[in-house]
């Protein structure tokens, strides 16, 4: 099964960044107000940055990484793989 990571920007220009095996159904979530707590109350959101893994494992491993970014460092990850 194939994993994502991605990154998702705000209407406050902050970054979310998150895990799936689903992108199109965990953005769906997210735009509903389904997905996660941090979200809410920051539509619209913009899918800016996306990673193919290939396990849960490795993706979350991924997540991590990114997480620890600085915003300057996740700005040059997202415009380095632009979608």
């Amino acid at each position: 099964m194939k994993w994502f990571v991605y990154m998702l920007r705000c209407k406050d220009n902050s970054i979310y960044t998150g895990i799936t095996n689903d992108l199109n159904k965990r953005i769906e979530a997210h735009l509903s107000g389904n997905g996660s707590k941090y979200l809410r109350g920051k539509l619209p959101l913009k899918l800016v940055y996306k990673e193919n893994l290939l396990d849960r494992s490795e993706a979350s491993k991924r997540e991590i990484e990114i997480k620890k970014l600085k915003k300057e460092k996740k700005e040059l990850l997202i415009n380095l793989k632009k979608l």
